[in-house]
């Protein structure tokens, strides 16, 4: 993808020839991609179509139905903030009463979109020409051209004086593709994210899940958020946007949110009648101390994110097990405890254990037509075994 074959695209022959294309579908694709040319579209011009149509069909599920008008680079996509999170970022700047926004490091335009329907007047900065490109075409085929300028620059050279508010998504890759876990490695680096928060009031950041905790600063939110499970950035919120927490985990799509202001260690004890697992971005946020107490909880093992408690409570931040068994780590005794119940179909759940879950089915042999979920762990450094059920199965 380059930016000629994106302006192909937008011009009229590339819109009417993206019009014609059905629902993606890779086994149907090269018959479609033959019928196109066979019409006399160009065979780059076809190729290249049938690549949105495709990269389309999976915008979907970050993007909605919007999808199906904006453009896609296979990479743009996959860094692409959701709708949803992109939405939170947006309604923080409006809450603080930013009119105007600037997005650095914009991508394809995730955060883009949702800014400019929550404040007057955005600018979208990228300095990759292509993603610059892909992002113009999308704020054009969402309607948002009058809102929103895209500039192809370096984000550190950018005049930020006239902007009420600046968002930023430095790049968590480097040259090849391959992530990049230290924040001195980001594009531009992090020591830039935080001079801007030095130079501007109102700056909010989107960063690695996995950030170290002693990497963040100590004047501004830190908001975890997960999407369906998946933990999918740590925000740093300054200035106003900051809500006066010190830590806080989001859940969505329910909006569920909990806060801290320090990492508080949480109390052990041994695994009683329930086990809660809580959610990634609870753990990630340092706030399982918090959520054990919601539930009368208490950690399984200092080190591990396992909460256990007598009561069977409703919480968002966890979700619970009825504890069976528990027994000391033995192939031979686990072998035996799930083959006399008939067990064929094994869930392992791990955390503070070398083994690998494959490795132990492997291992264990089953065949039977009954499920069993297992966690391996450590309970009082103790490396052990938990036999579960869903609290669910056991309200029926």
């Amino acid at each position: 993808m380059d930016v000629a074959t994106i302006a192909s695209l937008r011009a009229p022959e590339g819109a009417r020839l993206l019009g014609l294309i059905p629902p993606y579908d890779d086994s149907t694709a090269l018959s479609v991609g033959a019928r196109l040319r066979r019409e006399g579209f160009a065979d780059e011009l076809v190729s290249a179509a049938l690549t949105q149509a495709r990269l389309r069909a999976l915008g979907g599920a970050k993007f909605g139905p919007a999808a199906g008008r904006m453009f896609f680079t296979q990479v743009g996509l996959e860094q692409a903030t959701r709708r949803d999170v992109a939405a939170r970022h947006a309604a923080r700047f409006a809450q603080a009463g930013a009119a105007s926004v600037a997005d650095l490091c914009c991508g394809i335009g995730g955060d883009l979109h949702q800014l400019a329907w929550a404040v007057e007047r955005v600018l979208g900065v990228d300095r990759d020409p292509v993603t610059a490109a892909v992002a113009e075409a999308n704020v054009d085929a969402l309607g948002l051209s009058g809102r929103v300028e895209v500039r192809c620059a370096d984000v550190t050279a950018v005049d930020l004086t006239e902007w009420d508010g600046v968002f930023i998504d430095p790049a968590r890759r480097r040259a090849g593709g391959r992530r990049t876990f230290d924040p001195s490695g980001y594009s531009p680096p992090y020591d830039v994210v935080l001079a801007l928060a030095g130079r501007l009031p109102a700056v909010g950041a989107k960063l690695a899940p996995g950030i170290p905790h002693e990497k963040l600063p100590g004047d501004a939110e830190a908001e975890w958020v997960s999407d369906g499970g998946d933990v999918v950035e740590c925000a740093l919120w300054f200035g106003p946007l900051a809500s006066g927490v010190r830590r806080r985990a989001t859940l969505l799509p329910s909006g569920a949110t909990l806060t801290g202001e320090v990492f508080i260690p949480g109390e052990v004890g041994p695994v009683r009648r329930y086990l809660y697992e809580p959610d990634g971005a609870v753990i990630r946020a340092g706030l399982v101390a918090g959520a054990a107490a919601l539930v009368g909880g208490n950690l399984v093992d200092p080190s591990i994110a396992y909460v256990t408690a007598d009561a069977l409570l409703a919480t968002p931040f966890m979700t619970a097990y009825e504890v069976t068994d528990v027994l000391p780590f033995g192939l031979k005794r686990l072998r035996s405890l799930l083959r006399d119940r008939g067990v064929g179909r094994l869930t392992v759940k791990k955390r503070g254990s070398a083994i690998t879950p494959e490795s132990l089915r492997q291992q264990l042999r089953l065949s039977g037509p009954e499920e069993a979920t297992i966690v391996l762990t450590r309970v009082a450094g103790a490396h052990t075994v938990l036999v579960l059920r869903s609290s669910h199965e056991h309200e029926e």
